[in-house]
């Protein structure tokens, strides 16, 4: 089996798969930010790039990239909208944190070292906007060694987690309480990635972190979207146990960028696109139709989180000068990652995963049509030789 190499900075304990760039990125960064000062708020500034097109990537994406600061953190009556009441003004508490803070991968530290759950999610917002707004540099940081956590909710393995009616929760609560936790730990996988591989900033391309900085505003708007609701319904987040085995799965590819991409995003994000529209359709069944449009837009969003993976993945493999098909099986193999379907494979094609990556059907029916196909060129090889000794034998007139 192949096994992938690692090679250790000098200055950080953080690992990186070694590749040999045989052609220098096509990064052409550029940072048109506002006239206005540095403290402008305007949702116009942002930090611009110019990525290498990939085959198959999602449609979607350049304008993800290239789209302004989304600022919808609050869930209104339909949808959606601005929290007039969170201003991110330079004496707001979290922002204050990340004052001192001289590029991205320091306030990413600043963010994992946040315990209390909305002021994680408020930072991450703060940290991308500031990021943005300012031009900052990725930095170089270490993240801590696990992300600072709230004394609840209960950490117990995913088969303990009590059913709904022993916690005496509805299941609309129940499920967004889960949906919630999924959440919260999205914005420490992100900013994890963002710090852990600053050191490799030059390799990786500044747009990567861009990336990734992005996903963990994102995430942080659907966990403040998810804990709001939860008050709504009577609840919170810490009500009920939770398992921890999505920051188990980080932290075996903390050593290695393409098992990174291949486990968190290919494989635990293209998760959420499976489970999204059954749980949207649970919760219409229960009647819960408010709670179903978060959890839609949120499965909405995700595609560009796993559009993201895909590109990164595939960029990284090229770099390599690995096939990303075999490799990312390669991944999954010696990372000891199951895949498990049913698969939505009209929103994985979307995202832009091939099918053959992941989906064992696919590739048997690709290696039986190749069969196939092999028979009719050895049919047709027969036929026109057959034509051909019978042209020859043939008595002329």
């Amino acid at each position: 089996m192949l096994k992938l190499k690692t090679m250790v900075s000098s200055s950080t304990t953080s690992t990186l798969v070694r590749f040999t760039p045989k052609v220098k990125a096509n990064h052409n960064f550029n940072y048109p930010f506002s006239s206005s000062s540095s403290s402008s708020s305007s949702s116009s500034s942002s930090v611009q790039f110019q990525y290498p097109p990939l085959d198959h990537q999602w449609s979607g994406l350049d304008n993800w990239r290239h789209g302004p600061l989304d600022r919808n953190r609050f869930w209104g009556p339909n949808g959606p909208i601005q929290d007039l009441n969170q201003t991110g003004t330079g004496t707001d508490p979290p922002l204050v944190l990340l004052s001192s803070c001289s590029s991205l991968a320091e306030m990413g530290a600043v963010v994992l070292s946040t315990a209390d759950p909305l002021t994680k999610s408020k930072l991450s917002h703060l940290a991308y906007a500031k990021w943005r707004r300012e031009g900052l540099s990725i930095g170089v940081s270490q993240p801590p060694l696990k992300p600072a956590r709230p004394l609840k909710p209960q950490m117990v393995s995913p088969k303990e987690i009590p059913p709904p009616k022993t916690l005496g929760l509805p299941l609309n609560a129940y499920m967004l309480h889960n949906l919630a936790h999924v959440e919260l730990n999205a914005i420490d996988l992100a900013w994890d990635t963002v710090v852990r591989f600053s050191p490799h900033s030059e390799l990786l391309g500044e747009g990567f972190f861009a990336d990734f900085a992005h996903v963990a505003d994102d995430e942080s708007r659907h966990f403040t979207w998810c804990s709001q609701r939860l008050a709504e319904l009577g609840f919170s987040y810490g009500d009920m146990p939770a398992h921890n085995f999505l920051w188990r799965e980080c932290e075996k590819s903390s050593d290695n960028i393409a098992a990174r991409l291949a486990v968190i995003p290919l494989v635990q994000e293209a998760r959420g696109l499976d489970a999204g529209p059954r749980l949207v359709k649970k919760l219409i069944g229960f009647g819960d139709h408010r709670t179903s449009n978060i959890v839609q837009k949120i499965a909405d969003d995700e595609v560009a989180h796993v559009a993201v993976g895909v590109y990164w993945f595939v960029s990284v493999c090229q770099k390599m000068g690995r096939a990303p098909c075999s490799t990312f099986k390669d991944v999954l193999e010696e990372y000891n990652v199951e895949l498990k379907g049913p698969f939505n494979y009209s929103a994985r094609d979307e995202a832009g995963i091939p099918r053959q990556w992941y989906d064992r059907s696919s590739t048997k029916k690709e290696e039986k049509n190749n069969k196939l196909s092999e028979v009719y060129d050895r049919l047709a090889c027969i036929i026109s030789m057959e034509q051909e000794n019978s042209s020859l034998g043939r008595t002329p007139k």
